[in-house]
């Protein structure tokens, strides 16, 4: 599988999540959920033009290319003009609402003075491994690509005019296939379409379905009665039904007065806005709540460990948002399903998860996950209001806050002597090491020890978790004097806790030289995690003279030229020169906190002028290009730019 970085555009729809170069190239699709499981190596169609050989829709020396959203929906349109043959194709991309179907519409048009002679190609080519192989068959005129599990069924109303199931390769190019077999070992196969002779001015459509299946839930005989179905649904209709569910979704989680369209920059915060709004669902496990970071750039590992999980950390900001966009119902079901799920007997979370709740590859524990959730959950009652809700996540919290205190107690080496029998126990079967917890790596995953910022997440699930014991508080004081007592010795014990806290910053993450705050007990490296200590977190007010110098000294030494933030100095991931997206906004969330409306309006705006043409946020900014250069549509960004106004 070759490196597919970007994804300039990403649309779906009920169970399938698809992304695109802006040239029209679908090169990701998943199916059932939006991190897994990813089909497609590579997917590419072309067009013989009278006796030419194949000339590929995504890449051509004579193509032009226009892509666009249909406003205000998961629509996307690619125009592709070749100029040699004058042939124009517009490409529309949607997924359906009702069932598991991307469906692909063309709509050719001869521009040129002679007739042209169109024929349409698809070389697909399936991810197959010895585990899981992939196969090929046409049957019912349908090319069937298949493995153990799954099977994608591409069909047209359409005749298929020729297919090749084996060596496609070898001759794609010439943009003639033919195959004798019904049936093949390959894991790329191609078909063929005629879409005829086309007189100058004249259109001609053509549409291509996509039906994905789980082989375990869906039989053979439902597969071929759905795929009858979806050949007599009307393209056009169905596009159009897509289009009216989408506009309608983005006019009812608008919670902002947005701004007049009377500038080029407004035009783009809007579109940056609506495309939050439109982006969220695609990324979101619609049956527990999690939120994938990305959709997927990195395969093969070559620059990252891959974006297509879910990391409870992030999803807390991402939750966050989707209430300020009034997908309350969303943000509920991650704290009630997705992260009871996953939550270890010990009450800890680990790294990340794919959005089904099934752990993922991790390389660490971080302690910022268990406590970030903590908080989340807080944020969601406070968003809403819905006691009943904090009922059901109250023990999970409380099992969380049971294991952090744990934390602490390896971090600050405390002992409890007063209990005289667990001590008792201890020394004699030489337990006291039962609970040591390995170190914790920072919040970008790169150091291990103890980090401000994760200290500063524990400060605020602590809070989190008596503002929650606040709202029951009368129903304990006179109906349950034992959870009172027990929540009390909670809140001695967290008191000490934060005395602690406030004694080993000031030993360990607090620089008398700078005056300024340390991002670990390690280095006096700046680091933007630091603002988190502020925002979201509390543990200090914006305009303490220490917060004041920090980020004096963050504007010092990691804003770049063009005004965007680095992540911390000496960074080297991608080369650690590209400002990042969610620390720009953080900066913007801080200077609103203190105040300071200007400057953070500066950080917006950066935001604004840098996300791509559709309005999708890129984790990282080119300096040179001012556009995204790496993992474009972050949940996480797009999230902060929400929790930004």
């Amino acid at each position: 599988m070759k490196n597919k970085y970007y994804n300039d555009a990403i649309i779906g729809g009920k169970d399938i999540t698809a992304s695109y170069t802006r040239n029209g190239e679908l090169l990701r699709l998943m199916h059932s959920t939006p991190d897994f499981r990813q089909f497609l190596d590579f997917f590419h169609t072309g067009v013989k033009v009278n006796d030419s050989c194949i000339i590929y829709l995504h890449e051509d020396q004579n193509n032009r290319y226009n892509q666009y959203y249909t406003e205000d929906t998961n629509v996307l349109n690619t125009e592709i003009e070749n100029t040699y043959f004058n042939l124009q194709i517009k490409q529309i991309d949607f997924v359906s609402m009702k069932s598991s179907v991307l469906v692909k519409r063309y709509i050719f048009k001869n521009n040129n003075v002679i007739d042209l002679n169109v024929n349409f190609l698809i070389h697909s080519k399936l991810l197959s491994n010895p585990n899981n192989m992939v196969g090929s068959k046409l049957e019912n005129n349908v090319l069937l690509q298949y493995s153990h599990n799954n099977t994608m069924c591409m069909f047209s109303k359409k005749e298929i005019n020729s297919h090749q199931l084996n060596d496609t390769d070898n001759n794609i190019g010439s943009g003639v296939i033919h195959d004798k077999d019904y049936i093949g070992m390959s894991s790329d196969s191609s078909i063929n379409y005629e879409v005829g002779v086309l007189k100058p001015g004249e259109t001609r459509e053509l549409d291509i379905y996509m039906y994905f299946i789980e082989n375990e839930k869906v039989s053979k005989e439902e597969m071929w009665k759905n795929i009858e179905e979806i050949r007599k649904q009307d393209a056009s209709r169905e596009q159009s039904s897509v289009e009216r569910y989408w506009k309608k979704y983005v006019k009812d989680h608008i919670n902002i007065e947005l701004k007049e369209e009377n500038s080029e920059y407004n035009k783009k915060f809007n579109k940056i806005y609506k495309r939050s709004i439109l982006l969220f669902p695609l990324l979101t496990n619609k049956e527990t709540g999690g939120v994938a970071a990305a959709v997927e750039v990195d395969e093969n590992l070559t620059q990252c460990g891959r974006y297509g999980y879910c990391w409870p950390r992030d999803a807390v900001f991402i939750t966050r948002a989707f209430d300020k966009v009034k997908m309350t119902k969303e943000a509920e079901k991650f704290y009630k399903v997705f992260c009871k799920n996953t939550q270890s007997k010990n009450g800890m979370w680990e790294q990340r998860f794919y959005t089904d709740g099934k752990l993922a590859p991790c390389w660490g524990y971080q302690i910022d996950e268990t406590a970030g959730v903590v908080y989340g959950a807080n944020e969601h009652y406070k968003a809403t209001g819905d006691k009943k809700f904090l009922k059901d996540v109250l023990k999970m919290c409380e099992n969380a806050v049971k294991f952090l205190c744990i934390y602490l107690d390896n971090i600050f080496d405390l002992h409890d002597d007063s209990d005289v029998v667990k001590n008792e126990i201890e020394k004699t079967y030489h337990t006291e090491d039962r609970n040591k917890l390995p170190v914790s790596y920072d919040l970008w995953e790169m150091h291990e020890g103890v980090h401000l910022y994760s200290l500063a997440s524990i400060y605020a699930a602590f809070e989190a978790m008596f503002e929650m014991y606040d709202v029951f508080k009368t129903e304990y004081e006179e109906k349950n004097r034992l959870k009172q007592e027990s929540i009390n010795k909670l809140a001695k014990k967290v008191d000490m806790y934060k005395k602690e806290m406030e004694k080993y910053i000031k030993a360990h993450m607090y620089s008398e030289n700078t005056k300024t705050l340390k991002r670990n007990a390690n280095d006096e490296i700046t680091d933007m995690s630091v603002i988190g200590a502020v925002v979201p977190f509390k543990m200090y007010k914006p305009k303490e003279k220490k917060i004041l110098n920090t980020v004096e000294k963050i504007n010092m030494t990691l804003r770049t030229y063009t005004g965007g933030y680095l992540r911390f100095e000496g960074d080297h991931y991608r080369e650690g020169k590209s400002p990042w997206s969610i620390t720009t906004l953080w900066m913007a969330m801080y200077y609103k906190e203190a105040g300071e409306k200007k400057k953070a309006q500066e950080c917006i705006d950066y935001i604004v002028n840098s996300a791509n043409e559709h309005g999708l946020i890129g984790e990282q900014i080119d300096n040179n290009t001012m556009q995204p250069n790496w993992v474009i549509g972050l949940a996480w960004a797009h999230a902060m730019f929400i929790l930004s106004l």
